[in-house]
């Protein structure tokens, strides 16, 4: 277990740790004055202590005051800097990490999937109508729209479902529910009927209406045509949404997330203004706005600057392709399962160069989502073309999933120096199904991690939430073990791009700090540095089982924003 005390001398929940009582003894030695009244609160951190620095990897103490990290080192030269009024927090039999850092998320739609319908582990046909009809007979609000969802056809056989599976239980009720992907839906009959959307629909570039064999649509759109239905479900109001995000934060504290970098919308980012505002972050924000509104966010940059410690903007996220999942991932080559298809484009190569130019010329990052070998190579020549265009500067360009490299591109990472933002708990997923799609040879260098680390790339993970589950002691075994979720590669699916764990950890923290350019306040435990960390309570860097790893305590800027409590078996009661 772990501990935490209100001062060196008070105790509340007793411990027999060692540590504590040898700090606890010298500082009752070197003990001063008693504190100033309006000084800032102190908080000793003791225990072993993965502090992610090169000079200092390892310390047994951290002296936090206020918000700052004041003393990373030795306990008793911590004691030395000790009030008597010190909180104390011992990992005991755990370790104590940076603040863990998601760097790529979908915060507020992460906290609305909590209260959707579940879908994602529903392994047959039968749990899939059986749940969605309970839902829709559940509601309180005759005809509202069912949204959410996470379904995932590869776990009931591969088949993919079709609106007449649901109509019957779902006559009056519009349902919109989202592969966990977020690259194709399914529409039933009430939903396409709200939106005006008939058998005759023409197709969207840039995406694709499934069709059966007598040209209906089955009710399955994919990425750009997905906007035919997206455009008739009702808006969820700002209090819905506000709701929400507080929901995915206190979420994400109990998985010892304390930043995430969000990609969404200008909506978005007045929902996190209004969170800071009242006082209700809980989490640090770089919220990443559409590439395609460049302009303005330059122009609100310009007028307001780029935020502050919790809530930042500077960011933007583009698309070039789809998902592998849904067969709209753009490939050089056919996939192995459909021969005459190599997935889409869902914006055109001009388009992203424009973008990408005028962005980069305003001093803005830019990522961009890019999964299938064509469109990283695709977006690694845009990136080439606008750095040798625009000369030096500290760009961080940024390719978001990056998840199937042809081997020719992956020394391009290192030497262009753009950073893969990648998402480990992907590659456990599709690892069921993957070769079927692409192949044994292609999938050589998907969720290339370590090859990416080996040519000198920077590597920044996350989790993709609401698409991937938001936990990152999930995401580190996933890269540093490789076991696909069915169990079917016990030692690794891919296993040699496996990791080690303190190579990931560093992808959850300084990887994803730099990513974002926080490296100087976030990332690394050290003097100076906002205090945000984590304690486990286990020590994953001796091998002890990371998967079965538990949250005890999260910190953000000094502060206890998770504490788990006796009896919890994991940091959250709703781990999706």
């Amino acid at each position: 277990m772990f501990s935490v005390s209100d001062s060196i001398g008070s105790v509340w929940r007793p411990t027999t740790s060692a540590l504590v009582a040898a700090i606890a003894l010298i500082f009752h030695c070197v003990a001063g004055p008693q504190v100033a009244s309006g000084e800032a609160p102190q908080t000793l951190v003791a225990g072993r202590i993965w502090t992610g620095q090169s000079e200092l990897p390892w310390a047994e103490a951290i002296v936090i005051e206020g918000e700052r990290i004041l003393f990373v080192g030795d306990r008793e030269a911590a004691a030395k800097r000790l009030r008597p009024d010190a909180t104390v927090i011992d990992a005991e039999q755990g370790i104590v990490v940076p603040g863990l850092i998601d760097a790529h998320i979908h915060l507020i739609d992460g906290g609305l999937h909590l209260t959707s319908v579940q879908l994602r582990d529903a392994d047959t046909r039968s749990k899939f109508v059986d749940r969605i009809g309970a839902f829709a007979k559940a509601q309180r609000q005759e005809g509202a729209w069912i949204t959410g969802g996470d379904w995932d056809h590869t776990v009931w056989g591969g088949e993919l479902p079709d609106r007449a599976w649901i109509d019957e239980v779902t006559p009056k009720t519009p349902v919109w529910i989202s592969r966990l992907d977020g690259h194709m839906a399914l529409a039933n009959s009430a939903a396409m009927r709200a939106a005006g959307v008939g058998d005759d629909v023409t197709d969207v570039a840039g995406g694709e209406i499934v069709r059966d064999a007598n040209g209906r649509p089955t009710g399955l759109f994919k990425d750009n045509a997905m906007s035919l239905i997206e455009r008739a479900v009702p808006p969820i109001s700002l209090g819905d949404r506000l709701t929400a995000a507080v929901a995915a934060m206190e979420y994400l504290n109990a998985q010892g997330v304390t930043a995430v970098h969000h990609m969404g919308t200008w909506q978005d980012v007045e929902v996190f203004r209004l969170a800071h505002k009242l006082g209700a972050l809980k989490v640090r924000i770089y919220a990443c706005t559409p590439l395609g509104q460049w302009q303005r966010l330059a122009e609100e940059v310009s007028r307001a600057g780029r935020g502050d410690e919790w809530l930042q903007i500077g960011g933007l996220k583009g698309f070039v392709d789809g998902s592998l999942g849904s067969h709209t991932a753009a490939f050089l080559t056919p996939f192995d399962d459909a021969p005459k298809d190599r997935g889409l484009l869902v914006n055109s190569t001009e388009d992203l160069e424009s973008w990408t130019e005028g962005a980069d010329q305003a001093g803005l990052q830019v990522a961009v989502h890019a999964i299938g070998d064509r469109a990283i190579r695709l977006k690694l020549d845009v990136f080439e073309r606008v750095a040798k265009r625009h000369g030096e500067r500290d760009r961080r360009f940024r390719i978001e999933h990056a998840q199937h490299i042809d081997p020719a591109d992956i020394p391009r990472f290192g030497d262009l120096g753009v950073i893969a933002s990648m998402q480990p708990y992907h590659a456990i997923d599709d690892g069921r199904w993957a070769e079927r799609v692409i192949g044994a040879r292609r999938s050589e260098t998907t969720y290339a991690f370590r090859s990416l680390i080996d040519a000198g790339a920077r590597l920044a993970f996350g989790s993709d939430w609401f698409v991937a589950p938001a936990t990152p002691l999930a995401g580190i075994d996933a890269a540093v073990n490789r076991r696909t979720l069915d169990g079917k590669y016990p030692d690794g699916w891919v296993p040699a791009q496996k990791i080690s764990v303190e190579e990931a950890l560093r992808a959850y923290t300084s990887g994803a700090a730099f990513a974002a350019f926080r490296e100087h306040d976030l990332g690394t435990l050290e003097a100076g540095k906002l205090a945000d960390l984590v304690v486990l309570d286990r020590d994953i860097a001796r091998g002890d089982a990371i998967a079965d790893a538990i949250v005890n305590v999260t910190m953000v800027g000094g502060r206890i924003v998770y504490q788990r409590r006796k009896g919890e078996t994991n940091g959250s009661a709703h781990r999706p």
